[in-house]
């Protein structure tokens, strides 16, 4: 025979653990924050999102290329180093110089988020061309964080054919 009481208690039980919220699934990656020296942007989020894009406007998909990689997080460093974003022509230069010609860059800081920051390069003329650059196939981004900085957060986006 069982105790009433023992009913009572599991049958609250139960009705609670109806009323709790469910379980939160991980935060998509582009709508991440980056505002923090750990975090870092996730690259391959950015190229699927970027070549979706671009197959929207007609054109084919970027492949990550390390070395772009590597100089878009050393532009990325420099801009959080020197507390201000770099010129684009600046850095199309060094790129052409290391063996990259025909790159183009996209430089900015203060978006929080890879959503944030797609929004404003897609809003910006200058910005939609180069990730629209129809040469374009391989690309690298990279974030750097300065806590000091009104910006915080330096993005760095290399395309090249």
């Amino acid at each position: 025979m069982t105790c009433p009481a023992a009913i009572a208690g599991a049958l609250a039980l139960l009705g609670v653990a109806g009323c709790t919220e469910p379980q939160r699934q991980g935060q998509p990656a582009f709508y991440r924050d980056l505002g923090s020296a750990s975090a870092q942007v996730d690259a391959e989020q950015a190229r699927a999102m970027i070549s979706a894009y671009r197959l929207n406007a007609g054109l084919g998909t970027l492949a990550l290329d390390p070395a772009l990689a590597e100089a878009a997080q050393r532009e990325a460093a420099a801009m959080a180093s020197s507390d201000k974003p770099a010129q684009a022509d600046a850095v199309k230069a060094r790129l052409a110089k290391q063996g990259q010609p025909g790159a183009e860059a996209n430089l900015s800081a203060g978006y929080r988020r890879l959503a944030e920051a797609f929004s404003g390069w897609r809003d910006s003329p200058q910005h939609d061309r180069v990730m629209k650059d129809a040469k374009a196939k391989r690309m690298g981004i990279a974030t750097a964080y300065a806590p000091g900085s009104k910006y915080q957060v330096y993005w760095a986006l290399i395309v090249a054919p």
